[in-house]
């Protein structure tokens, strides 16, 4: 939460307050808990422009005081069946109600229980054909709550109304949010120009997801504008859209002047190797990137060339991604809880997806290793297939870069076995995957070579089970590497930095 937003026990205007009996056309607000015994001043909200009001036959009610009160109330007054997981969880920071069939007046109940609720930092409302009806009720929400920060209404039909109230509420920088997705909501052109104009001036949105939306190379042209302005975002989803050359040179304008944004995912598009030119010059430029996907985007060798031209000179860039869906729910950096608004950056590139060959792969391993400044950890090509004098060459940049992994794929014959391969890895890498594979924490791994089960051993203990164990094949380089990392001054391994 931004420091200059209102204290959590004051009102937007600084004062507290309570609410008194309203006549019918009165609005009332639930607090979270129960009103104090002392006397206040009862301010009237007969001014105010929301339209989440509950009103009912009796016009003298005491006030409500409980949030499982209040939503039951609104839920009888606007006629929907209350959602037991709503009422389950109120009084947790995330609430996850995607594919519950609220439409537009469920919605509205639970908006009615979020203006006082303090609880609530993280909401999930997808595929719930929310429609405009319950956009406008979540937007007058959130003109009230300052404790939500993030809001996930992707799926929802909102079209170009939608827009229009999402882009009016955005433009006024009052609430808390810093991350909103809107996936798949049937955004065209007109819509992009709406976000252009809210998010040019927005600074309190971070992290945005306008991914599978109806973006073709005008919306590429406003947003690319949008992206030349903002000063907020730091995360942009625009994947599965339809920009094409001039929508992708437009974007690369815009982020050319751009000095926020770190992670941009544009795959599934149709840049091609001109998209792949404008890029290339970007990331030569800029210093503020490093995080971008382009897989899906017909890229060839000339592409990566291309690429490779602005890998030679970028400083920043740790992640340039061509991931397949699976690697995309795999990829921490695209994950955070509530509270983190900005998680750690994996060291990846990835260009799956695209129709490289070996001489692409060689140009972009090249291109790190020419680049003393590079950031690159790990390059995933395994979807292209090299011969041994790309493995020749790549000894070569682990000379420059032996932070590098690089994985590919190998002709028959050659030592390019899943084993062979495994051992040009990060040793955590390979144990992360094992742990991923067989669904147990990673510390559960590292206890295992452990007789007494213990959370820290000796070192050389440690280094000796790990030599013995076979459950992650590792040579004495990777063990010797992996040692660096987790010997303490004491000469112990503690395991608790992985639970």
């Amino acid at each position: 939460m931004d420091s200059d937003e209102p204290l959590e026990d004051e009102t937007k205007d600084g004062t507290e307050s309570e609410l008194a009996p309203q006549s019918s056309d009165a609005m009332l607000y639930g607090e979270a808990e129960a009103p104090s015994t002392v006397e206040k001043e009862k301010p009237t909200w007969e001014d105010s422009e929301t339209d989440l009001e509950i009103e009912g036959e009796d016009t003298e009610r005491s006030f409500i005081t409980g949030q499982r009160e209040l939503y039951l109330e609104a839920c009888k007054l606007v006629g929907v069946v209350p959602v037991s997981c709503f009422i389950r969880n109120m009084e947790e920071p995330y609430m996850k109600l995607n594919h519950h069939g609220l439409g537009p007046m469920g919605t509205k109940a639970i908006a009615i229980a979020l203006v006082s609720n303090t609880a609530i930092i993280r909401l999930e409302l997808e595929d719930n054909r929310i429609m405009q009806e319950g956009v406008l009720s979540l937007v007058e929400m959130l003109h009230e709550n300052y404790y939500l920060q993030e809001l996930n209404i992707s799926n929802n039909s909102l079209g170009l109304e939608g827009a229009k109230m999402i882009s009016d509420f955005l433009q006024k920088n009052i609430s808390s949010l810093w991350k909103l997705e809107l996936s798949g909501n049937n955004f065209k052109e007109e819509s992009a120009a709406l976000l252009y104009q809210a998010l040019s001036a927005n600074y309190r949105i971070k992290k945005l997801n306008l991914s599978h939306n109806e973006f073709s190379d005008k919306g590429g042209e406003y947003l690319g504008q949008m992206l030349a302005l903002n000063v907020g975002l730091q995360s942009l989803d625009l994947s599965w859209n339809h920009f094409h050359v001039q929508g992708a040179v437009a974007l690369c304008s815009g982020l050319q002047a751009n000095v926020t944004l770190k992670k941009l995912n544009l795959s599934m598009n149709g840049f091609g190797n001109e998209g792949a030119l404008a890029l290339g010059e970007v990331l030569r430029l800029n210093s503020c990137l490093t995080h971008v996907d382009v897989s899906g985007n017909n890229i060839s060798s000339k592409g990566a060339s291309k690429l490779s031209s602005g890998l030679e000179y970028n400083e920043t860039l740790q992640v340039l991604k061509g991931a397949t869906h699976q690697l995309f729910c795999r990829e921490a950096c695209w994950v955070s809880q509530p509270g983190d608004p900005f998680p750690g950056p994996c060291s990846l590139l990835q260009l799956f997806l695209n129709p490289i060959s070996m001489d692409g792969a060689v140009l972009l391993i090249l291109s790190i290793k020419k680049n003393p400044k590079s950031k690159m950890e790990e390059l995933d090509i395994s979807n292209v297939v090299v011969t041994e004098q790309f493995s020749k060459i790549l000894d070569g940049v682990y000379a420059v870069h032996p932070q590098l992994d690089v994985l590919y794929d190998t002709v028959k014959g050659l030592s390019g076995k899943k084993q062979a391969l495994s051992l040009r890895m990060k040793p955590m890498k390979l144990i992360q995957s094992y742990a991923d594979q067989h669904k147990i924490p990673l510390v559960d791994f590292f206890k295992s070579l452990n007789p007494t089960r213990a959370m820290e051993m000796p070192v050389s203990e440690f280094q000796r089970a790990l030599l013995q164990q076979n459950k992650v094949p590792m040579n004495q380089n990777q063990v010797g590497e992996l040692m660096k990392k987790l010997e303490d001054s004491k000469g112990m391994v503690n395991f608790s930095s992985f639970m």
